[in-house]
C-alpha cells in the first residue's frame, strides 16, 4: 500500500507537468495517499552567473517558485484538493532534491514526468533518468500523451 507519494513538477514548463500532477494525484487517490508536490529551482549561487544576482535574489524566486506551485497544483486538480497537498520549494540540483525530498518525506512512490525523448534525451531526460536510477523507492514516469 501507498502512504505518500512525492510528484516532481517543472513550474517553469507547467504546461508538460498537467498530465504529470493529474496522474499523481490519482495514484494517490487509489490508496487513499499523501500526495506531496516538488519544483526544484536551479542554484546560481556558488558559480559565475550568481555573481550578477543581488543576495535577495535567492528569496524572491523561492516566493514565486511557492506562488506559482500553488497556483498549478489549484488550477489542475482544484482548491479543495490543493488544500491537502504539501507544496515542497527547494534549490540545487533536480534529480538530487527529488531523491532527497522522497527520503524526507518516506515517499513510497516518485511521479515523474518525461519529454519525448530526442538525441539528448535518448531514453528519458536526464533528470527523471537520474530519479529512477538512484531512488530508494518506486518511480512512475508519465509519458506525454501526444
Amino acid at each position: 500500500m501507498i502512504r505518500a507519494i512525492l510528484c516532481a513538477i517543472d513550474v517553469s514548463q507547467p504546461e508538460h507537468d498537467r498530465e504529470v500532477l493529474t496522474v499523481a494525484t490519482r495514484l494517490a487517490a487509489m490508496d487513499g495517499a499523501r500526495l506531496d508536490v516538488i519544483t526544484v529551482l536551479p542554484d546560481f549561487g556558488m558559480s559565475v552567473v550568481g555573481q550578477f544576482f543581488d543576495t535577495s535574489y535567492h528569496e524572491k524566486a523561492l516566493s514565486r517558485a511557492r506562488s506559482l506551485l500553488n497556483d498549478f497544483v489549484s488550477d489542475v486538480i482544484g482548491a479543495e484538493a490543493n488544500a491537502a497537498v504539501r507544496h515542497i520549494v527547494s534549490t540545487g540540483k533536480a534529480y538530487e532534491e527529488i531523491l532527497h525530498a522522497a527520503r524526507e518525506a518516506g515517499s513510497d512512490l516518485i511521479v515523474v514526468g518525461a519529454h519525448k525523448p530526442d538525441l539528448s534525451d535518448y531514453l528519458l531526460g536526464p533528470n527523471a533518468a537520474r530519479v529512477v536510477r538512484h531512488s530508494d523507492c518506486s518511480v512512475y514516469v508519465v509519458r506525454p500523451s501526444s
